[in-house]
């Protein structure tokens, strides 16, 4: 959808408080750079007149002080890096995720190959507000996905292994959220504790607690800012693909139902998200 648009109103083209210069906002889904495309930002950055960048809250880079008579030249150069022009007005922009399973070892999910997936995707979409997509490994909420309009969580629902538990409370003793008490010489769970984050699973020395699913939650209508407030849950799925396309499905509904100049957290009940829930919910849902 961008292509047809002029650079110059492009969401990565950001006018700075001196309207003669610009900050040219870079496309980095999960914040990934390869080393070598580091290199040729740098590069890019010195021969437009930049002596430093800026590292945004989403993962992305900025180059700023940029004069607006040379922006094709830059995005240009950005192309031919790797490093495309980013996006940062009505429309999905950067998505951002936590290390995941590549680097944390209370993820339960792999994060980076999904954020891309999710970029290849949806990324740049034209809707009447900004869309956010963030990208958690685990009910940490590192990146803050329920604070998004758009959220994903890595989450397991725990299970123990009949009759073979030795009480040793090492899950309970590493649980949290206090969901686990050890009674008459076995673990057990306490379901409305439970925010499914599988370290239980992970501290068991015996191996006697497993994951019943590893699933994703996708949340919707979350915000920050000065007035924040949480996602609504949509719906829990099992397979990576699944995220990807209710992923899309999300972003349509937003582009053909809502109303810009308003959060979506603002109206979800407006352009009725309960039965949009319900149409998903039938068709993905993998158990709450």
């Amino acid at each position: 959808m961008m292509q047809g648009r002029s650079i110059h109103t492009r969401g990565g083209v950001i006018t700075e408080i001196d309207p003669d210069f610009c900050a040219i906002r870079l496309r980095l889904p999960a914040g990934i750079l390869p080393v070598e495309k580091m290199t040729g930002i740098v590069e890019i950055a010195k021969k437009y007149g930049c002596k430093e960048v800026h590292l945004t809250t989403r993962q992305t880079m900025e180059i700023p002080h940029v004069d607006p008579s040379r922006l094709e030249e830059i995005v240009k150069d950005l192309e031919a890096n790797g490093t495309p022009l980013g996006s940062e007005h009505e429309e999905v922009v950067n998505i951002i995720a936590c290390p995941g399973t590549a680097q944390c070892k209370y993820a339960n999910i792999e994060t980076f190959g999904l954020a891309k997936k999710i970029d290849e995707r949806v990324f740049g979409k034209e809707t009447p507000i900004r869309v956010r997509i963030s990208i958690s490994g685990c009910p940490n909420a590192c990146t803050s996905p329920v604070l998004n309009e758009i959220g994903v969580v890595g989450r397991i629902r725990p299970v123990r292994v009949a009759g073979m538990c030795t009480g040793c409370g090492t899950c309970a003793e590493y649980c949290r959220e206090k969901a686990i008490t050890i009674k008459n010489g076995i673990s057990e769970l306490i379901p409305e504790r439970c925010v499914q984050c599988g370290i239980c699973v992970q501290s068991c020395p015996f191996d006697l607690l497993k994951s019943e699913y590893r699933h994703y939650l996708i949340t919707v209508g979350g915000r920050r800012g000065r007035h924040p407030a949480q996602g609504r849950e949509l719906v829990c799925v099992e397979r990576e693909e699944d995220v990807v396309e209710v992923i899309d499905r999300i972003v349509y509904w937003i582009y053909r139902t809502a109303w810009s100049g308003r959060h979506l957290a603002d109206q979800l009940d407006d352009i009725d998200f309960e039965a949009f829930r319900k149409k998903i919910r039938e068709e993905f849902s993998a158990g709450t």
